[in-house]
């Protein structure tokens, strides 16, 4: 079997067995297990790779390039740390009696079905079976943000689903608008929606048609990115669910809907330039811009309105998914890298900060930040983590999230000179939003009642490590896929 097979068997498999069998004392050991498994598979795919180029493409179902075979690594290997983090979280949620050994088995099997539904969009070279992928991963985490079955999270579950589905619906719709244009000039129907066909035959494909695709696309698939004004469902996940769904759906969700988006860019980006005299050839680049930059400072606003630490940090994740989303949408060869780049450090930094915000939440038995206070003095290392991974995620360096904001503020200033002034004036609001409520977290006078608990902070001291090291200096194999990826998304490296 190919690595390939194993990255996307492990998951699927171990989903299986974890739903039949997942009231078992050795349920949390097999997730662990599976997808450490899984991140093996993702790492030795990767490798393969690198030495031999794209895998798939033509008439293939599948389709690993430089652009999606760094993200199938990227989220095994945050499925991996964060189901190690899982592990004893959920267990200590059982024995405070918040969930039983059924849900822990839905749990368990859910979160082995998420990381395969992701892996799948990933990999997919169809653009319908990547819609249907995506829609399995609403379904997944719908189960997963409902598991607790409070009012609240009820609530939280049947917002997500609505906003969801009508954004998928929409991105449905764009979908077909895909096939309609392709259709034209690929004469087997059944390649049409292949995206390695559809890249190579971009210049001939419909502009008007595509066009109105991508707008459906955008704003369908936006909506599980969370750009604004279809945002309002993620506060409300991350608050109700889980932490550690919180930690996966922060850090691998958005980004493989931004990945969706940024793949039927490339195409858009293709036919138009094609025919420069029928449409603005910037239009997708455009559209992505403003809803990234209505996202960006939109959320940091909003942070200074927060009460809960995971809505806090999940406003945050807004904030930075439309940091990337106007990377990608201003184009060039800098603002692509730095968008790479922060997708990868986000991811690992977010997650980081989800599993210390648990510890948090169970040290103070309440989400409330007015409760949570003197953490430093409580426990040290979960005050000492939230502290490091808040200034990473404001952008402090040497971290890598400083390296790609940098990164982004040149290409800019080089493209667009006068945004430069709205997203230094957005990542001060969002600095400001998120040290006026971390530093009493943090150092405030300790409240009575208030102990330590048993806290795995193994993966947070991993995963900041390695956001410390890519500020530091990027290895040379993640700079030749982000090199190549970026060719890629600038249309220089189509097939």
């Amino acid at each position: 079997m190919s690595a390939l097979q194993f990255t996307l068997g492990i998951p699927l498999l171990s989903s299986v067995l974890l739903a039949l069998y997942g009231q078992r004392s050795w349920a949390a050991t097999l997730n662990l297990w599976a997808a450490g498994a899984g991140f093996a598979a993702s790492a030795w795919l990767a490798w393969g790779v690198l030495e031999h180029g794209a895998l798939g493409g033509g008439a293939s179902q599948l389709y690993i390039d430089s652009f999606n075979v760094y993200l199938i690594v990227l989220t095994a290997f945050v499925g991996a740390t964060t189901a190690l983090f899982s592990r004893p979280y959920m267990a200590q949620e059982e024995e405070s009696g918040r969930l039983s050994a059924r849900r822990l088995r839905l749990y368990h099997a859910s979160y082995q079905g998420f990381l395969f539904t992701l892996q799948l969009a990933l990999s997919t070279n169809n653009l319908g079976v990547l819609w249907v992928a995506m829609e399995g991963a609403t379904l997944a985490t719908v189960l997963l943000v409902s598991l607790y079955r409070t009012p609240e999270a009820i609530e939280a579950a049947w917002k997500y689903f609505i906003i969801c589905g009508v954004g998928i619906a929409l991105a449905l719709f764009g979908t077909v608008l895909v096939y309609f244009a392709a259709a034209q000039v690929i004469p087997d129907p059944e390649q049409a929606l292949l995206w390695s066909e559809l890249a190579r035959h971009s210049a001939e494909l419909e502009p008007v048609v595509m066009a109105i695709a991508f707008v459906f696309l955008l704003v369908g698939y936006g909506t599980k990115v969370g750009l604004v004004p279809m945002h309002t469902w993620l506060p409300d996940a991350h608050s109700e669910g889980p932490t550690p769904m919180s930690a996966v759906l922060s850090g691998l969700l958005l980004n493989v809907a931004l990945y969706a988006v940024v793949r039927v860019k490339i195409l858009t980006d293709g036919a138009l330039a094609a025919h420069p005299g029928v449409h603005d050839p910037h239009l997708p680049g455009y559209l992505m811009m403003g809803f990234g930059l209505l996202s960006f400072l939109v959320a940091g606003l909003f942070l200074h309105r927060q009460r809960d630490i995971k809505r806090l940090f999940s406003y945050s994740s807004i904030e930075h998914m439309g940091l990337m989303t106007f990377a990608f949408g201003l184009g060039g060869p800098l603002a692509t890298f730095a968008g790479l780049l922060h997708m990868t450090v986000h991811s690992l930094t977010k997650s980081a900060i989800f599993i210390t915000v648990g510890h948090a939440s169970h040290i103070a038995g309440s989400q409330g930040m007015e409760q949570i206070r003197g953490l430093i003095r409580t426990q040290p290392v979960v005050g000492w983590g939230l502290l490091i991974g808040t200034a990473t995620i404001a952008g402090f360096p040497p971290f890598g999230v400083f390296v790609s904001e940098f990164l982004l503020l040149s290409a800019t200033m080089a493209a667009q000179p006068w945004l430069t002034l709205p997203l230094l004036v957005g990542l001060g609001v969002a600095f400001a939003g998120l040290f006026r409520h971390v530093q009493p977290m943090v150092y405030g006078d300790l409240p009575e009642g208030q102990s330590a608990v048993r806290a795995n902070m193994w993966p947070v001291a991993i995963q900041l490590t390695l956001v410390l090291w890519l500020g530091l200096a990027i290895p040379a194999f993640l700079a030749q896929w982000f090199d190549q990826a970026t060719l890629l998304i600038s249309g220089e490296g189509l097939l």
